[in-house]
């Protein structure tokens, strides 16, 4: 057996020169952001505090654009939304020694919502991060520190997508590099790939089923598969829910969608009642309600972990996108005139309980969604609207609707930061609590320091004392406004269609839905 193929090994004309020349000054902080440079990194997120002398000269040199805010959380939570919505792997630098555990509960959100993150710092203590990342990558000598930014940005990227630590000692970043300039870096991610054998089966069962439906998750946003899970749903006749996690994988407006799930015991139910339920990219945990299934399970999921961790299935280890379109070559068409009916019935039957006590909360929702635009994404501070926009708030595609679920409050306004300097086209919503916004106060400063065009939404939550959001926030220079639910659309609109950052600070409690069950 050979392994001998015809890979160009040899270095570019552009390459030898700058190996052979490399420029006076450089550091192990150069080999860093020179690798990042190389694996295509466009931005930089730090916090004061730097891992080592020279960092700014080293980012300078390579022209990745800096992007500073004043915490580790808050910088963790930038970076989060930032890989969420390039897809790409968002560079986190963080001071050197235990000061960067700052960061650990922004880097379980990241976690948990599958964010490819490369975080890097030293001294901190690695273990802390082992059991939050996906991986752990040290570094001893300044030779090895591309490879090992290399092969944490391809851990990053590998599905499941997720956080990652890199450690390198303080002295390798700060002691002069005579090595030459990093210029070839190749860390293309590993295609998760479906078991043909269980896709197969899995296809055959769809076909057959009487009342077939299917569950998208967060999964499928992340592998943009949202095209193919709508053209599997319809060739099947099968009803679609998606978690909070999915928002926007499957349109809320077709004949099939269930919309949000868990939204109430109605759409409970109809997905219990499947023969056959298709779960693809949702491990089913954090349910707020029970479930029990009654019909065959079959669950596709890129996280080996999730696989059967709640209900026995045909469990299919692959990328969501791989694995859809292995069931679009292979399962055949059924048609079922009943299954748009049932969907209506269900639908029908949250929107009366939108209508009963919870309407002053779904006006609110609605007014943020006219005056939203289409493309702008959101991002959620767990407060009791936050848990209605999980199951009435159109995302209207996928990857714009991002709540926090692992970390905890004070992840909206930072995450916010971090959409905005992703994409700077369009305008990003933040919702808080006036319990999460005082976590979070410090984003104003990175919002004004560089234009962010971030509106933050404050909504009283709690009866504790407080500060005045509204003077808080012009005191670092950012507009604010108090308003009321009557004039909140307008308040709201004006916030948003202005360049740059602003507050509205929205003066009602609203409170707890009831149980979805």
């Amino acid at each position: 057996m050979t392994h001998d193929h015809d890979l160009v090994l040899s270095p570019t004309a552009a390459q030898t020169e700058a190996a052979l020349n490399p420029p006076a000054g450089r550091t192990g902080t150069d080999l860093v952001v020179e690798t990042l440079a190389g694996l295509g990194a466009a931005t930089v997120f730090g916090v004061p505090g730097r891992p080592a002398p020279g960092t700014s000269a080293a980012l300078d040199r390579s022209g990745l654009r800096y992007t500073g805010l004043r915490t580790e959380h808050d910088a963790a939570s930038a970076a989060d939304a930032y890989g969420r919505i390039t897809g790409e792997a968002a560079p986190l630098l963080l001071p050197a020694g235990p000061g960067a555990l700052g960061a650990l509960s922004a880097l379980q959100e990241a976690r948990a919502a599958s964010a490819p993150v490369l975080a890097i710092g030293s001294g901190a203590p690695a273990d802390s991060f082992r059991g939050v990342v996906k991986s752990v990558h040290t570094v001893r000598a300044a030779s090895g520190v591309p490879s090992a930014v290399a092969e944490a940005w391809r851990s990053a990227l590998t599905a499941p997508h997720g956080p990652v630590w890199v450690d390198i000692p303080r002295d390798v970043l700060a002691a002069p590099a005579p090595l030459p300039v990093v210029t070839g870096v190749d860390a293309t991610p590993e295609e998760l790939v479906p078991r043909v054998e269980l896709t197969a089966v899995a296809a055959d069962l769809l076909t057959r089923a009487a009342r077939p439906a299917i569950v998208a998750g967060g999964g499928v946003v992340r592998a943009d598969a949202a095209r193919k899970l709508r053209q599997l749903a319809e060739r099947l006749d099968a009803p679609v829910a998606t978690t909070s996690g999915g928002a926007g994988a499957f349109p809320r407006t077709h004949p099939l969608s269930l919309r949000s799930w868990p939204a109430g015991r109605p759409t409970t139910g109809l997905l219990e009642d499947a023969d056959v339920l298709l779960v693809v990219g949702t491990g089913l945990d954090g349910l707020p309600v029970p479930f029990r299934p009654r019909g065959r399970l079959i669950q596709i999921e890129a996280d080996p972990g999730k696989l059967e961790a709640r209900h026995p299935a045909l469990g299919i280890h692959a990328d969501a996108r791989l694995a859809l379109q292995a069931l679009l070559e292979t399962a055949g068409e059924r048609t079922d005139p009943a299954a748009a009916e049932r969907v209506r019935a269900v639908r029908d039957a949250v929107r009366d309980q939108d209508t009963g006590e919870d309407a002053p909360e779904q006006r609110i929702l609605a007014a943020v969604r006219r005056v939203l635009p289409s493309a702008a994404p959101s991002f959620w501070d767990p407060t009791p609207l936050t848990h209605r926009a999980w199951a009435a708030f159109d995302a209207k595609a996928p990857g714009l609707l991002h709540s926090a679920r692992g970390g905890g409050s004070g992840y909206a306004f930072p995450a916010a930061l971090g959409a905005a300097t992703a994409d700077p086209t369009r305008p990003v919503l933040a919702v808080s609590g006036t319990g999460a916004a005082l976590r979070s106060v410090a984003g104003l400063a990175t919002a004004r320091q560089y234009a962010l065009d971030v509106t933050w939404l404050i909504v009283d939550d709690d009866d504790q004392p407080g500060p005045d959001h509204v003077a808080l926030a012009e005191s670092f220079g950012v507009p604010g406004v108090r308003t009321s639910p009557e004039a909140l659309e307008t308040d709201l609109a004006k916030a948003l269609t202005t360049p740059g950052p602003a507050v509205v600070h929205l003066q009602v409690a609203p409170r707890m839905p009831a149980p979805a069950g």
